[in-house]
């Protein structure tokens, strides 16, 4: 038996072991679940796995369905990890750029990193514009189904690309084809950004570029929802010409910092 597997055996602790079950089936599953289907898949009975959802419900780790009462991860975990040094540091440096980019250009901007095969956005800024179109932090979408998921996995080094595609797939019921995705991928790095209709809202352009550091790695992007107004429509180029900027002075003034999970 190997040091690891001795500690483990010494070490356990079988309450926490249950309730990590539960945040790591439910974050793998890129669905809600309820009670019963949680202790199905984890071959535990009901009753121990109710107990340990009312608990991670009342630490806010999980949340119910309004509709369905399944359950769900909350953003806790989440906002766990943005209290770290590496995600603080790039909030702290990305954040005021970001903001005066936005207020340039009237339009919603957000910061957007990748995190096991999902987009999460970890700062937004309105632009001073009486109406635009913003999410809000927290929100995750699966990589290849966003504009900013495909511009993060494009500029990523071969071994990490296949990872990060791997954790997509794993959360999508539709997945792209891999062949299509590989082509969109080399397409969106000749290019180095996005500029395309949002995938979702109609009268949205989604304008994306990537942070890129040193090593060629996008360790975060910037992506504008820009709304088209008939008496004052966007100049889409002029606005990537000042995203690229933005970007750039992201990347300079971060130096050596070290991409979020660069050390897993």
């Amino acid at each position: 038996m190997d040091e690891t597997s001795e500690e483990r055996s010494t070490y356990s602790a079988p309450a926490l072991e249950k309730g990590l079950d539960i945040l790591e089936l439910l974050a793998s599953s890129g669905r809600p679940l309820g009670t019963r289907q949680i202790a199905e898949q984890l071959g535990r009975s009901k009753n121990e796995i109710f107990r340990m959802v009312h608990v991670l419900l009342g630490r806010g780790y999980l949340q119910r369905e309004a509709n369905s009462d399944e359950l769900t991860l909350s953003n806790k975990l989440f906002g766990l990890g943005m209290q770290t040094a590496r995600a603080r540091d790039l909030v702290s440096v990305a954040a005021p750029i970001v903001e005066r980019f936005a207020e340039e250009v009237h339009q919603a901007a957000h910061l957007v990193v990748a995190h096991r095969g999902e987009t999460v956005i970890i700062a937004a800024t309105s632009g001073g514009a009486d109406m635009n179109f913003s999410l809000k932090l927290g929100y995750r979408r699966p990589l290849a189904d966003a504009h900013s998921g495909l511009v993060l996995m494009a500029f990523q080094p071969e071994p990490t690309r296949k990872q990060m595609i791997a954790e997509c797939f794993a959360l999508m019921r539709e997945r792209p084809d891999p062949t299509a995705l590989a082509a969109d991928l080399a397409r969106v790095h000749r290019a180095g950004s996005i500029i395309h209709e949002s995938r979702d809202i109609v009268g949205v352009t989604d304008v994306v570029c990537p942070i890129v550091l040193a090593d060629g790695r996008a360790v975060a992007c910037v992506t504008v929802a820009a709304v088209t107004r008939r008496s004052n429509p966007p100049n889409f180029s002029a606005m990537l010409e000042r995203l690229q900027l933005a970007c750039s002075q992201i990347a300079r003034e971060l130096g050596a910092y070290t991409p979020l999970g660069a050390a897993d």
